[in-house]
């Protein structure tokens, strides 16, 4: 019994030694004053504007085509008696040379009655003349009393005649080359029959496909046509011909004047002066029915600023941190947007901090902590803290 009285005394001797201990610390312990927890504006990462002159050229491909590329045919029937050695297929010729001789006797000999009857007409309308003159009238002479009808008529008889004649030998148009020889000596040939086909070597035309961003670049419009003050844009081409690659230069000479419901482009057609001659490129020429790839050279801008792709929202705004590291917003003018960069033109200052990372939990107005990612070394584990509480490596997105 005494020894249950120990025990239970000695834990509540225990239990009020604790107690006391614990109040005599809490005592002892500092006051914490309540304070506010400072709010880390987001950390964005930024560019610099820096404006400098850019060119924005623009790559296509296109087929290369003749100018002129018509079909000869015969105008009068009769047999070809002769033809030119060049007029085989590939064969090259001037302008004016004899292709084709088509046999010209009869028609000579039709031309030769025609010069026969009109020289009678003639005739007879001087006497017819001189006649009225004899009789004294004093009126005019009617047309049919001078034989003035029957006159023209001969006259009309024989032009006919010889433009036959002339129309047996058939000439070059232009300086070009020949596409396909159909006819052949010993061949008749019917008026309207296919000799051959031919095409003109004084220019090469190759049409390129431009769509609306395109245009922007070269600072062409629709229905654009190249003068002397106002000339197109140089073109530079190449193809590989033989393992080797060419290259021949041309100039943008007009546009179309509509847009191609299909594919929404519009073609820009670029010329190349006598490609077979002074205009190949070391005796190698701009052929007809080449492809070739082009670099048309775009419209410079003195004053551009080119920034990565991750700066533009939209259509046309940007962001800067202004002085007070304050997010500003901006309205801009693209004038090119490519995969990884965009090139504009107007709306930003040079020297102006342009946002280059996503804007968690920020906007306009709103203060940011702007890093320049370009000072981040190599390995150094740098992140931008969003509002949120999100983590942003440099370079996301």
């Amino acid at each position: 019994m005494f020894r249950k009285i120990i025990t239970i005394f000695g834990t509540i001797g225990i239990f009020v030694v604790g107690v006391g201990l614990i109040g005599m610390m809490g005592a002892l312990r500092p006051k914490i004053e309540p304070t506010e927890p400072d709010i880390v504006p987001p950390t964005v990462f930024y560019a610099v504007a820096d404006e400098t002159s850019v060119t924005l050229d623009v790559s296509a491909q296109g087929e290369v085509r003749p100018r002129t590329d018509i079909s000869l045919t015969a105008q009068v029937a009769g047999q070809i008696v002769s033809t030119s050695p060049e007029f085989v297929n590939g064969g090259a010729f001037e302008e004016g040379d004899v292709l084709i001789q088509i046999e010209d006797a009869p028609y000579r000999a039709t031309a030769a009655a025609a010069r026969s009857r009109l020289a009678q007409e003639e005739a007879e309308a001087a006497l017819a003349r001189r006649d009225y003159e004899e009789l004294g009238n004093r009126e005019d002479p009617t047309d049919l009393a001078l034989r003035l009808p029957q006159l023209s008529q001969a006259q009309a008889e024989y032009r006919a005649a010889q433009m036959n004649v002339d129309r047996t030998t058939i000439r070059a148009p232009f300086k070009g080359r020949v596409r396909e020889r159909i006819a052949g000596v010993g061949q008749y040939v019917a008026p309207g029959a296919q000799l051959g086909r031919i095409f003109s070597t004084d220019v090469a035309e190759i049409r390129f496909p431009l769509n609306d961003n395109d245009l922007a670049k070269l600072g062409l419009p629709i229905a654009f046509t190249a003068t002397k003050e106002n000339p197109g844009p140089p073109v530079i081409m190449s193809a590989i011909i033989g393992g080797q690659e060419h290259s021949w230069v041309g100039r943008i000479e007009r546009t179309d004047g509509a847009i191609d419901p299909t594919t929404r482009q519009i073609f820009a057609i670029a010329v190349v002066d006598d490609p077979y001659g002074a205009g190949s490129d070391n005796g190698t020429p701009l052929a007809m029915g080449l492809f070739v790839n082009a670099t048309i050279e775009g419209k410079p801008y003195e004053n551009a600023i080119v920034l990565p792709r991750s700066a533009l929202y939209g259509r046309d705004t940007v962001y800067v941190v202004d002085a007070d590291d304050t997010v500003v917003k901006r309205t801009v003018t693209v004038v090119s947007a490519e995969k990884d960069t965009i090139t504009i033109s107007s709306g930003i200052e040079d020297g102006e901090k342009v946002i280059i990372s996503p804007l968690r939990g920020a906007g306009e107005g709103d203060k940011v902590t702007p890093a320049d990612p370009s000072a981040i070394r190599p390995g150094e584990q740098t992140v931008a803290q969003s509002g949120e509480g999100e983590k942003i490596s440099a370079g996301d997105n």
